[in-house]
């Protein structure tokens, strides 16, 4: 990895315990691997981006107080951009100021495993980003299909992970991240 790379951390915000759907049982994996990506690019001095989901009304509305970072997350953001739609580079500025700041890889993380996470990165990839999509840095929700059967988030995170390897992002743990910032800060 070089200074060419970026952190997203995609819709890691309060909105989502106030949704219907908002079960806890994964929230500390995953804010464990949120934040070992978030501190490790900070200590490799790589940007890292923050990106919340922003709506009419509701609770991904500005004036509901839920779009912030999700508690207990910390993370002070290089930049920050609001989007609309599920793709993160659709609207919000992303796209302009990764350009910027000459940018050819990003690094997904963030909440919706097979929402916004896997939209950004099938996105990035057709823009020619190159991608590193870490599933263990992102959160999803089980989910009920037209049949009655309830998918399990790691059922969720597994399909993401196989429809996205080696056609739109290479797939990566935490630890491969940490591996090869750290790698870079020593060089």
């Amino acid at each position: 990895m070089s200074a060419d790379t970026a952190l997203l951390v995609i819709d890691a915000q309060e909105s989502f315990r106030h949704r219907p759907y908002f079960r806890e049982d994964e929230i500390g994996t995953y804010i464990a691997s949120q934040q070992a990506l978030i501190d490790g690019a900070k200590r490799a001095g790589l940007p890292v981006v923050q990106i919340f989901h922003v709506e009419e009304s509701g609770v991904f509305s500005e004036g509901s107080g839920f779009v912030r970072p999700l508690t207990p997350l910390q993370i002070e953001a290089d930049a920050v951009f609001r989007k609309r739609r599920h793709s993160a580079l659709v609207g919000s500025g992303l796209d302009v100021w990764l350009t910027e700041n000459h940018i050819r890889r990003v690094i997904i993380s963030g909440i919706r495993t097979e929402q916004c996470c896997e939209t950004t990165t099938r996105h990035a990839s057709d823009l020619g980003y190159e991608v590193d999509y870490v599933g263990e840095a992102t959160l999803t929700f089980p989910m009920t299909d037209t049949s009655g059967r309830e998918w399990s988030a790691a059922e969720i995170r597994a399909r993401t992970e196989l429809v996205l390897a080696d056609r739109f992002a290479r797939i990566v743990t935490v630890e491969q991240v940490l591996n090869g910032l750290a790698a870079r800060a020593a060089a």
